[in-house]
């Protein structure tokens, strides 16, 4: 049982963590260095998150028009790649992609620094290494995590109107009109709440991965070896928080609050 006894310090330490770098948000947030990180490991993947949406908001056009091509209802397409994205596949293919990209880099640079003993320097000159590495880097990634997911869902949508539009026949105005209409009429704070309650859900998710990958570094041990260990428990326990973060509160938005 001494993984089940891993497993809970390990969540125990990611939780405690996560609340001391909360805790310098505002007391000493280092902000210049947030907006490097910010720019360096997650601006620089809005590319690959645009490529993945684009086609992706076109594979869900294609498989589901050619479906419901067969009972006319083509026109429904707007509504169902909108939904689609806006409350779940744009957080969450974010939220993956940033996970290979971003909590893996966390846990490598935090993880190198831990094994050279960079960060028992840190503690000998009184500079505690989780306000000092892990807040500039929770906090990047909680806030690029909700506009990277607010791009997805626009190119997702935009390229599942241009499949139905080439394949489908569908008209463009015809396809966004749905679309539109679709995210009407539930407004949270000037917001349709299924944009609301996905774009939240992803600077959720973002907080508690960044946390998972900065926790994970700073617990490595064992050399290169103990490096690689730490950012392989990183990328896994990340996606598995991802999955039960967004049923989660997906049950929670649309059925408590329904």
């Amino acid at each position: 049982m001494s993984w089940l006894k891993n497993a809970f310090d390990g969540a125990g330490y990611t939780t405690s963590m996560l609340v001391r770098a909360s805790s310098y948000f505002l007391r000493r947030p280092r902000l210049a260095m947030t907006v490097r990180l910010a720019y360096d490991y997650s601006f620089k993947s809005l590319p690959v998150v645009a490529i993945v949406a684009l086609f992706a908001g076109m594979i869900i056009a294609l498989q589901t028009g050619i479906e419901i091509a067969r009972f006319g209802e083509t026109e429904l397409l707007g509504f169902l790649v909108a939904q689609t994205f806006a409350r779940e596949f744009g957080p969450f293919m974010t939220c993956i992609i940033l996970t290979g990209t971003v909590v893996s880099a966390y846990a490598a640079e935090i993880g190198t620094m831990k094994v050279s003993e960079e960060t028992a320097a840190l503690e000998v000159m009184s500079i505690d290494p989780v306000g000092y590495l892990a807040t500039p880097r929770v906090l990047a990634l909680t806030i690029m995590t909700f506009f990277l997911t607010l791009c997805a869902d626009l190119v997702g949508i935009l390229g599942g109107a241009v499949v139905a539009n080439t394949q489908l026949g569908l008209p463009y105005e015809r396809f966004f009109a749905r679309a539109l209409e679709s995210l009407q009429g539930r407004e949270w704070w000037g917001l349709p709440r299924d944009v609301y309650a996905g774009l939240v859900k992803a600077s959720l998710i973002g907080f508690v991965i960044a946390g998972v990958g900065c926790s994970q570094g700073l617990r490595a041990q064992g050399g290169a070896l103990g490096v690689g260990r730490a950012v392989r428990r990183a990328v896994i326990v990340s996606i598995v928080l991802i999955l039960i973060i967004s049923y989660t509160f997906s049950w929670i938005v649309y059925r408590a609050f329904a």
